[in-house]
Parts: structure tokens; sequence; C-alpha cells
């Protein structure tokens, strides 16, 4: 059965068991991307196509999800996701695009998306969706 506890129980579950993994294998491995780029490790992708890619999950599972909710009808609950989702449609579709549309010929991203990585540092004291 969906609910919300089944849904945190089991991602806080899967979150625990692939961390130790990950953490032995950054022990060993340097990711490939930026400065450690290197030919070998697996298709490149666009900059643009990347940064779209690595924060898509994000915004496509909330609004995939949050209907279930039990409490989706709650106007608070709708007034406190709103800047959530705009904050994400920004992060995933308007700044991609923006990246994609400013580059001149940038080099390609690792076919593996970053995911964690922050914004470029000149944007870190900006407001995103102020930019």
């Amino acid at each position: 059965m969906f609910s919300d506890q089944n849904l945190y129980h089991y991602s806080l579950l899967s979150l625990f068991l692939i961390g130790p993994p990950t953490f032995i294998a950054c022990q060993f491995l340097t990711a490939p991307y930026g400065k450690h780029r290197r030919s070998g490790w697996g298709p490149t992708i666009s900059p643009p196509l990347a940064w779209f890619l690595m924060e898509s999950p994000t915004l496509w599972l909330t609004l995939i999800l949050f209907p279930f909710g039990k409490n989706h009808n709650n106007p608070l609950s709708l007034i406190l996701i709103s800047p959530y989702l705009f904050h994400y449609t920004n992060r995933t579709i308007i700044y991609p695009l923006k990246l994609y549309f400013n580059s001149k010929g940038g080099s390609p991203a690792s076919g593996f998306p970053k995911f964690g990585e922050d914004y470029p540092r000149k944007r870190k004291a900006v407001i995103p969706f102020l930019y």
C-alpha cells in the first residue's frame, strides 16, 4: 500500500544501503568531469544536457508524488511547495536553456551526470530564481 511513511522508509533504507558502497568506490575512483575529464570513461554529453539530467529527477518526482500525499489539497502545502517548484523549474529547465544558448562550444561533460553538484561559484550568493 502506498503511503507517505512507506515512501520515506524505503527511500531512507535505499540511501543507507547505497551509501557504504558509494563511499568505498569514491576512495578508489576519480570522477571523470571537470579537470579530471579523460577519454575512455564513457559517453560525453553537452553540459546543458548533463545539467538537465542531473536536476530533472527532483522536479519530476515531486510533480508525480506530491498529488499522492495525504495533504496534497491543503492550501498551506500548496503554498510551501510553490517556491520549491518555481526554484526547480528554473534549475531544471531555464538554467540549462540559458547555458545552451549562451555557451560558445564548451567542452563536453561526462555522460554520467554530476549528481549533487552545486551552481557555479558566481551564482552561489544570488537567489536562483532572481538571476
